[in-house]
């Protein structure tokens, strides 16, 4: 397999205690390359900043973004060839999460490439096979609901009981990412009276079959909802993986990692989207007959906003790496990626909002999209405060998981 790399950089391995000082070639290879110009040059014509405007002004949808997007089979991306896909790794999937972040993209696309098929993968069996072959054909906009408002098992609130030949569930997914959008909802369930990774199942749901309230957002291009399941039953092949199937909490925090990298990478694209924009006005606009880049205190300034973006980039894609190769450091990678992500968007949305002053602060200016997008990519699949606090429970720094 051929070592996806970004860049020059190298990346000292400190993940993880047992590989002290081991370094990590992360530049891509041309394909890799060819897929994010791909990737760039569609997104700037079929999602321009009107679109995005649009959406931010309710007038819009992601209807034609999505039609686009599957003729060009990138739900496909990351499933094998076997259901229909292109049997790409993760880190094709990550640089696709990357610049659609950088577009501030709307739609599906990225709930479902990066949480529902890596849930249904992980899974497996054959009615996961058959999902899978409908996300790539482009006819399934997929999602997940992985629990209340929190993030991984303990977050877990629908419940499902045996009743006759199904299960019967009760409770309310919060938070899903595009559920008033998805035909299909992977719903990651427990058994009564269980708690935390005990009794997992997942299970498959029309969100139409329940209540689905779409919450109030800050950023429309990843909106959420809430879908109150209660009442509902599942039965024959929507039933991916029973409460009590042994393997299931392993198969949800696997997908989860996935999840959270591209989310990490996908708000590092937003941010290195805020960086060039910034650099941009730096050049143009002047203050004392100068431009205000040529000042050296901004200078540095800039500086620092690259070094973040570069920083977050380089974990990011040490993290899908691990994934793409299941390294055993993969866990420790996720976090670290999201934790990084999450200080670079403060960092690069504090500094732009400021050097591009008043203009910055106005609706008519295109920055206030990404600061949206950035924001709430950093608070997705989980705050860079929830990955430091497993990261250090993960490694023994800590007795307990925050």
């Amino acid at each position: 397999m051929r070592i996806p790399r970004v860049g020059r950089t190298t990346v000292p391995d400190t993940s993880v205690r047992n590989h002290p000082g081991e370094s990590v070639d992360l530049e891509l290879t041309d394909d890799q390359q060819e897929l994010r110009d791909n990737v760039r040059t569609v997104l700037e014509d079929a999602c321009p900043a009107a679109t995005v405007r649009a959406l931010h002004e309710g007038e819009g949808d992601a209807a034609a973004l999505w039609d686009t997007m599957a003729e060009l089979y990138w739900p496909a991306l990351g499933i094998d060839e076997a259901h229909g896909g292109l049997g790409l790794g993760f880190v094709e999937v990550a640089l696709l999460a990357e610049e659609l972040g950088r577009a501030t993209a709307p739609g599906p696309l990225l709930a479902t490439v990066s949480q529902f098929v890596p849930v249904v993968r992980e899974i497996g069996g054959e009615p996961a096979g058959s999902l899978l072959s409908d996300v790539a054909a482009g006819t399934c906009r997929a999602t997940v609901a992985w629990g209340g408002d929190g993030w991984g098992p303990d977050g877990v609130a629908v419940t499902a009981t045996r009743e006759g030949d199904g299960w019967r569930l009760d409770g309310t997914a919060g938070a899903v990412l595009c559920g008033a959008d998805a035909d299909r909802v992977a719903v990651v369930v427990r058994g009564p009276g269980t708690v935390a990774d005990a009794g997992l199942g997942v299970v498959v749901v029309d969100p139409a079959d329940g209540q689905v309230h779409p919450r109030p957002v800050l950023d429309p291009t990843l909106p959420l909802a809430d879908i109150d399941l209660s009442g509902c039953v599942v039965t024959g092949g929507a039933v991916l993986a029973p409460p009590g199937t042994p393997g299931v909490a392993e198969a949800v925090e696997r997908a989860g990692q996935e999840a959270a990298v591209a989310m990490a990478l996908s708000t590092v694209g937003a941010s290195r989207r805020i960086f060039e924009l910034t650099v941009e006005y730096a050049k143009v606009r002047e203050q004392y007959d100068r431009v205000i880049g040529s000042f050296q205190a901004l200078k540095h300034r800039l500086a620092d906003m690259y070094l973040a973006v570069e920083r977050a980039n380089a974990v990011g894609y040490y993290a899908a790496l691990t994934i793409a190769e299941d390294d055993e450091r993969r866990g420790e990678a996720a976090h670290l990626a999201k934790a990084a992500a999450g200080d670079c968007q403060r960092l690069l949305a504090e500094d732009g909002l400021q050097l591009h002053g008043g203009i910055g602060y106005t609706w008519e200016h295109d920055l206030h999209f990404l600061l949206k997008r950035a924001k709430a990519g950093e608070v997705l699949c989980g705050p860079a405060s929830y990955h430091r606090a497993r990261l250090a429970h993960r490694l023994g720094l800590t007795e307990e998981s925050a």
